[in-house]
């Protein structure tokens, strides 16, 4: 075999290939790590501690993947190697993606209070009966923690206001209550002729926030509160202000 017939060695050799795999296996175990970490706990596998440190562990490895795809990119477009030089570019923005949820909680957590339970009525809140143990047995307290919760959700989420319902009788209420709780996808613990009670159990980790429901007869209709309160964490990051809103939406529907 003449050695003209011999295919020329590819421009940097190795180089642009070893950092291209590396970051790929790389960004493999981190999107395991960030994505298991969620489920893990919530079946029970890992402690809460546990799995927020695979979590952060993940973000560290990703970061690391997005350097390896980086220096993957500078160096395959100098040697002139497309296809690692396009591993290393679909590498960065596989990672930008993985970062973007947690990006926007933490950008999220700095706009939001540091409270935990919301409610349309923050003199007289809906109060926890049949989940009491439960949440004796939690982190946060059973009753409502008054006004420096209060003063602090009027200031962020001003629209969360009672619903009054209008030419309704409580049992028509109370039915597109327990409605809309189900459709909400909560578990519920307790129903009577003016209150419910329910559990709703967040996708990534398996928090629980317990929600309460009280309706009363006023002179314009049926009054409709609800609270929404987390059993653990200081802050909940806008989450039981959002699920009043959507269950009060969820609610008008039921009724209209």
């Amino acid at each position: 075999m003449s050695i003209f017939s011999l295919k020329p060695r590819p421009r940097g050799g190795r180089w642009p290939v070893v950092p291209a795999w590396l970051g790929v296996l790389l960004l493999v175990a981190a999107a395991a790590m960030m994505g298991g970490a969620g489920p893990a706990h919530r079946l029970g596998l890992l402690p809460l501690g546990t799995a927020f440190d695979l979590l952060r562990l993940g973000a560290y490895v990703a970061i690391g993947a997005a350097l390896l795809g980086l220096l993957t990119l500078l160096i395959a477009t100098l040697c002139r190697r497309w296809r690692p030089a396009l591993t290393g570019l679909v590498v960065v923005a596989a990672v930008a993606a993985m970062m973007a949820v947690p990006w926007q909680l933490m950008q999220r957590a700095q706009t939001v209070p540091p409270i935990h339970d919301i409610t349309t009525d923050m003199a007289d809140p809906p109060a926890f009966e049949t989940l009491a143990p439960a949440r004796e047995a939690a982190p946060n307290a059973v009753d409502y923690p008054g006004e420096s919760f209060a003063s602090r959700q009027r200031e962020a989420y001003p629209g969360i206001q009672p619903l009054v319902v209008e030419r309704a009788s409580p049992e028509a209420v109370m039915q597109a209550a327990e409605a809309a709780a189900r459709e909400m996808g909560w578990e519920i613990a307790n129903v009577t002729a003016t209150s419910l009670e329910a559990t709703a159990t967040t996708r990534w980790f398996g928090f629980k926030d317990d929600v309460a429901v009280r309706l009363t007869e006023t002179d314009d209709g049926v009054r409709v509160d609800v609270r929404s309160a987390s059993r653990l964490g200081r802050g909940d990051l806008g989450t039981n202000a959002a699920r009043i809103h959507d269950y009060l939406t969820t609610l008008q529907e039921q009724l209209e």
